[in-house]
């Protein structure tokens, strides 16, 4: 029997990944480290799905994901390695998190820093302090039980969710972010400041459970951290890992189909017909798209076609990446703009599915941090704006430019001034795009939305329910999205799929 350098034979189970996101790479490490080979297929031209890297006319601009907490999830990573994270990728940490600006130009920065964070509650709305601590020991609370023991526990049956019931009901779990912000806090402003997390992760404040309040305590424990190089860094650094193992990440290569037999995933099929044999597939594309079109309806009891249309959504996203030729040094890193607008837009983009007039923004500067990203004296820029998924029936290809165009005219009348004649370079993505591109259903940027009827058992399981030897990794599946709950999911694994590791 030929047994490779890395201790695993040709004859070692055989891990096909479905997608090259973060869900997909890390379990692909994780994978690898317990005995299987693993071949990882991806249908874009380099890794990374929703984190992939654009370069072009000297700068480098990441797809998506920007924000980096909970670091030890990927330190776990290389470890299972028998390496460092810090020998291939240096995460910077950010202060302040967040500067958030509101409409009137009053601005409020978010930090981990406890007393900062007091003194700035303080400067809007002194009789807040109390709440805000009051709420800060919730979301602790809420993070100790819903992120350290029950993130990396899979829900694979309902008992599993009841056990979990009296918690959530002890924590506020029945009431959205926005409501148990709201609980302690009496400027509208601060309650803003304090709820607006949830879009992080594809969620509407004023519905997400209160559940992910947790993320405020999640952020001051561990911090906000920017990988220097890009976000793209962590994607080479995991593919290098894979490849450490004797895995194999193919790009350009599109599955068509999953193969079943007598009820159980087998393998593979790609658009040009090769097939690719496998013990168990992992897919980390979009449960929803994975479900509808990867999979047979015969093949499908639980996530028929019917229930997949009848599920709630997150947001779509329009993002505007752009280079200037000059920099803008009083921009923070990270900066949420506000629009006149926060209950009454969330409404427009989750509720009526409307695309609105007014906007709310999130403004990512990374040459604030790494000016490598840019040609000397240059900024790189990405602009993000939550707007509704493909059921509001926006026709992109002719609301893009005049959409864009909105944008930089609010960006350059209040934070950049004279921007339209300092941009050098210039690419969007919209939610079309997210479909088209990125197979999202619905052109959603966050799979399901993190409602409490669609989180832990209620969403898409990590084993699948329909199809033996398939799992799902990923933002739509449980504990759900951002960089944390997709490591999590990965990890999961752990705990529900065979060790194929063999004796020495």
């Amino acid at each position: 029997m030929l047994r490779r350098p890395n201790g695993k034979s040709d004859t070692s189970p055989h891990a096909v990944i479905i997608g090259s996101g973060f869900g997909g790479l890390a379990a692909a490490v994780r994978l690898g480290a317990r005995g299987y080979r693993v071949t990882v297929l991806e249908r874009l031209e380099s890794p990374g799905g929703r984190a992939q890297t654009y370069c072009q006319d000297g700068f480098t601009f990441d797809a998506g994901p920007t924000i980096v907490t909970a670091p030890f999830l990927f330190e776990e990573l290389w470890r299972l390695c028998g390496r460092r994270l810090a020998d291939d990728v240096e995460l910077r940490p950010i202060n302040p998190f967040y500067r958030i600006r509101f409409d009137d130009g009053a601005s409020f920065n978010y930090s981990g820093d406890a007393a900062a964070m007091r003194a700035e509650i303080a400067r809007f709305c002194p009789d807040d302090v109390a709440g805000f601590e009051r709420f800060m020991r919730e979301s602790e609370a809420i993070y100790r039980i819903g992120f350290e023991q029950l993130g990396h526990v899979p829900f694979s049956n309902f008992g599993d969710m009841l056990r979990v019931l009296p918690d959530l009901v002890r924590l506020s779990g029945y009431r959205s972010v926005y409501g148990l912000v709201a609980k302690h806090i009496k400027d509208k402003r601060l309650r803003v400041v304090l709820s607006f997390h949830p879009l992080l992760i594809g969620g509407n404040p004023l519905t997400a459970t209160a559940v992910y309040s947790l993320i405020a305590f999640l952020e001051r424990d561990g911090g906000v951290h920017f990988a220097m190089g890009g976000t793209g860094m962590l994607v080479r650094g995991l593919v290098g890992l894979i490849e450490g193992q004797g895995g194999t990440v193919r790009c350009n290569a599109e599955v068509s189909h999953i193969s079943v037999e007598k009820g159980a995933a087998r393998g593979v099929e790609l658009a040009d017909g090769e097939r690719i044999a496998a013990d168990i597939v992992v897919s980390n594309a979009d449960p929803a798209w994975t479900y509808r079109y990867l999979l047979p309806p015969h093949a499908r009891r639980r996530w028929t076609d019917r229930r997949i249309d009848r599920a709630r959504y997150s947001m779509g996203l329009f993002v505007w990446y752009f280079g200037t030729d000059r920099a803008y040094p009083d921009i923070a890193h990270h900066t949420i703009l506000l629009g006149p607008r926060y209950q009454g837009l969330l409404r427009d983009i989750f509720t009526n599915k409307v695309l609105a007039e007014d906007f709310s923004l999130y403004l990512h500067r990374p040459t604030a941090t790494d000016p490598s990203l840019a040609p000397p004296g240059c900024d790189a820029f990405y602009v993000l704006s939550p707007v509704p998924h493909l059921e509001s029936g926006t026709d992109w290809r002719e609301m893009a430019e005049p959409y864009r165009r909105a944008i930089a005219t609010s960006l350059a009348a209040t934070v950049l001034p004279d921007l339209e004649s300092r941009v050098v370079t210039s690419r969007i993505a919209t939610p079309q795009d997210f479909h088209d591109r990125l197979l999202s259903f619905r052109g959603a940027a966050f799979a399901m939305e993190p409602v409490l009827t669609q989180s832990a058992w209620f969403r898409p399981h990590n084993r699948s329910e329909d199809v033996r030897h398939l799992y799902l990794v990923g933002a739509g599946t449980h504990p759900g999205a951002g960089l944390p709950g997709v490591l999590s999911s990965a990890r999961i694994l752990d705990s529900i799929v065979p060790d194929a590791r063999v004796a020495a």
